[in-house]
């Protein structure tokens, strides 16, 4: 059986519905005290702490 193409309004939409995935599961809310709560060793973390640290010095 040969392979069908897509054409080019069904290739777009594809690429399209994939991208809104990847940004929603990057956009999601991260709950305190949720499983999926930021490591206190992980660079995000350190970085935030910086920030505030460098904010409330001023």
């Amino acid at each position: 059986m040969g392979v069908t193409r897509l054409k080019r309004k069904d290739r777009k939409n594809k690429t399209v519905s994939r991208l809104e995935v990847q940004f929603l599961k990057l956009a999601t809310n991260l709950e305190l005290g949720s499983r999926s709560a930021e490591p206190k060793h992980s660079q995000i973390a350190i970085n935030n702490a910086a920030l505030a640290k460098a904010s409330s010095a001023k």
